[in-house]
């Protein structure tokens, strides 16, 4: 049995039909072709998939396709401004170096945009337990850390680290 889905994705109204049991990640890749929200492990561990749901960082290999029917789904390929100007977290990423073969890249930059519009003046403490959530195997997450730091609370970063 397929279902007619209709959501908003980076605030352009898509459609498709789907499986009852696709999820969020198998649509936006799949169905709308949106292949810059990875799945890294299929069991809701890793953070690759994070997108925000209403404004609100969500891992949408937990998340039927059906459930975000009619609501507003933000991905990384909608992050960015129309005309190009990058995020403030993406430019974050970039001048501090907080990626390296960039798998988790589009997933700890979601995460990190819902970190800091939640937790302005966060520590990196504070950073460092919401992103527990999220697995990089490259960088040591340092980089990925005080790119989030930059955004959330610019004081906290050390500016002769990098």
């Amino acid at each position: 049995m397929t279902i007619d889905v209709t959501l908003k994705v980076n605030g352009v109204e898509r459609s498709a039909k789907v499986e009852a049991r696709t999820l969020l990640a198998e649509l936006l890749r799949d169905h709308l072709k949106l292949t810059g929200t990875h799945v890294g492990c299929d069991t809701t561990q890793c953070g690759c998939c994070v997108v925000h749901l209403d404004g609100k960082a969500i891992k949408s290999c937990t998340i039927l396709a059906v459930q975000a029917k009619g609501r507003s789904v933000t991905t990384i390929e909608g992050l960015a401004q129309p005309d190009g100007t990058l995020h403030p977290m993406q430019e974050a990423f970039r001048e501090h170096h907080g990626l390296q073969c960039g798998f988790c890249t589009p997933g700890m930059v979601m995460m990190g945009a819902d970190i800091a519009r939640r937790n302005p003046g966060a520590t990196e403490e504070l950073v460092r337990h919401e992103l527990e959530g999220n697995i990089c195997r490259c960088t040591g997450y340092q980089g990925i850390v005080e790119a989030i730091l930059s955004v959330a609370n610019p004081d906290a970063v050390r500016k002769d680290h990098h």
